[in-house]
């Protein structure tokens, strides 16, 4: 009988066929059988294997999603997975907001000032942030619940191809960056804003 490192170190496949002569070999050892192919899913949802997706760097990515997230979050109807990868994404690598929260800091929370950060919650990525003649948009879920008043495909589309339902280009948001993130990673970015307090903050939606 192989050892258990032998098997863990085996591709599914022939750790499957391996599971299949144990049943073979007798009914007494179905038992057997049942629990290497439990271990065989148990290793395939740690590891990811063979999916493409890096479900254990994931989990350590959505849990730490739930520990950054600066605000109370509605997790009613959503997917729990994806608000917590999305929060990830828009508080620990996107920057969202350094541009969609005006003043993006509370009083004595700004850490470029040597301040313990603490974002500005009360107004937390309702936008209003000025750049010239442009103003960041309010990103919180509208009175429908859609944020930015967006579907998931008109947001994804967005963010793909910077342009919006009247025809005019995004000219500060970096969407040629973003745009290139998969649409895993896009659909928790939705998922997030849909789960995060609405504001009727002061930028245009």
């Amino acid at each position: 009988m192989q050892s258990y490192k032998t098997l863990m170190e085996s591709n599914s496949g022939h750790a499957l066929q391996y599971a299949k002569r144990i049943v073979l070999s007798g009914p007494g050892k179905l038992m057997l059988a049942v629990a290497v192919l439990g271990s065989l899913m148990s290793i395939q949802l740690v590891t990811g294997a063979g999916d493409g997706n890096d479900q254990d760097g994931d989990a350590s990515k959505i849990q730490k999603g739930f520990a950054v997230a600066p605000v109370p979050l509605d997790l009613r109807g959503k997917n729990r997975a994806l608000v917590g990868l999305g929060s990830y994404i828009v508080n620990a690598q996107g920057g969202c907001n350094d541009c969609h929260t005006s003043p993006s800091y509370a009083p004595g929370g700004d850490p470029h000032q040597g301040q313990p950060k603490q974002v500005n919650v009360a107004v937390y990525l309702g936008g209003g942030a000025s750049f010239g003649p442009l103003v960041s948009k309010n990103i919180t879920p509208d009175e429908h619940g859609l944020p930015a008043g967006l579907t998931r495909d008109q947001f994804i589309t967005l963010m793909r191809t910077g342009m919006e339902a009247d025809g005019d280009l995004l000219q500060v948001m970096p969407w040629p960056v973003y745009g290139d993130m998969t649409d895993r990673d896009l659909m928790a970015v939705y998922e997030y804003l849909r789960s995060i307090p609405s504001l009727d903050g002061p930028g245009p939606r």
